[in-house]
């Protein structure tokens, strides 16, 4: 197996952990909603993503629906998170607890985005 290819399984298993970890401990009603929520795993964010005014160096993103619209029809996608991994590693410094740190707290960033919280209400929950 490549380096690259044996780092992204490497940090791909820590941060599915973590995204287990992080799920397991909200408060049931949060945790049975976020648990809808598909998780994925990318290197860095794809040009076709970057041409929509996505940052090269992004943590993460959720796109589609949010909660309140899912039944709406408000969007074209279903909710889904993305995760970043080498940009994460990145931030982290190659450190591994910092980036099951990071990991957590974007899962929540981007979880906050499903349940309807901009980025001013995130800041106000440390989460920015």
């Amino acid at each position: 197996m490549p380096p690259a290819q044996h780092q992204f399984k490497r940090l791909l298993i820590a941060a599915e952990a973590e995204v287990q970890h992080t799920l397991a401990a909200l408060p049931r009603p949060l945790r049975e909603k976020a648990r809808a929520v598909p998780v994925s795993y990318e290197r860095k964010p794809s040009p076709e993503v970057q041409a929509e005014g996505i940052e090269e160096d992004t943590l993460g993103l959720f796109v589609g629906e949010t909660f309140k619209d899912a039944y709406a029809g408000a969007h074209d996608l279903p909710a889904q998170v993305i995760l970043y991994l080498d940009n994460l590693w990145d931030y982290a410094n190659h450190d591994p607890e910092f980036f099951r740190e990071e990991v957590h707290r974007t899962l929540l960033h981007e979880l906050g985005h499903y349940l309807g919280l901009d980025e001013e209400d995130l800041a106000e929950r440390e989460l920015d």
